[in-house]
């Protein structure tokens, strides 16, 4: 007889919570376009402080809206703020969810004004990026908050 009956197959293997509650595709996405940023706002905001002058912080203006004005600090803050959200979104963190779905609406509105004003001007570049920017966040928004995503992360390990 073997050491495991067959109706009762036992694995001394330590249960991970990724088998139990794996991460959706699309928030490993999510949270790698989080990853993106914080690590883009983290190198500008290092060589912001390391050579002053070396980079402007127009380097920041598309992800920080008018922030960048606070200098290099701002960026390593928003870069740490963005790695949590990413770090929190993996480990199915339902308050970070709430949150990122916040940020994305938030970059929603912080886009609107640009958007009409290349309209008016008629800046199809400027439209272009401004539109696709806008996409991309109601996509993230819409996405964290289906149903079927929320069960994951509400689901107990």
């Amino acid at each position: 007889m073997t050491k495991f009956s067959d109706d009762k197959m036992q694995s001394t293997e330590p249960m991970t919570d990724t088998a139990v509650n794996p991460i959706p595709n699309g928030v490993r996405a999510i949270a790698a376009l989080f990853a993106l940023c914080a690590i883009y706002l983290g190198i500008a905001g290092a060589l912001m402080l390391l050579s002053p002058g070396a980079i402007s912080m127009a380097a920041g203006a598309p992800l920080l809206f008018g922030l960048e004005l606070a200098g290099p600090y701002m960026f390593l803050l928003v870069a740490v703020i963005g790695a949590g959200i990413a770090w929190g979104l993996v480990e199915l963190n339902n308050i970070v969810r709430h949150a990122a779905i916040l940020i994305a609406i938030a970059g929603i509105v912080m886009l609107v004004p640009s958007v009409s004003a290349a309209t008016v001007m008629v800046q199809p570049r400027a439209l272009a990026f401004g539109g696709l920017g806008i996409i991309l966040r109601v996509m993230v928004a819409w996405y964290l908050s289906r149903g079927e995503v929320a069960d994951a992360f509400h689901r107990s390990p």
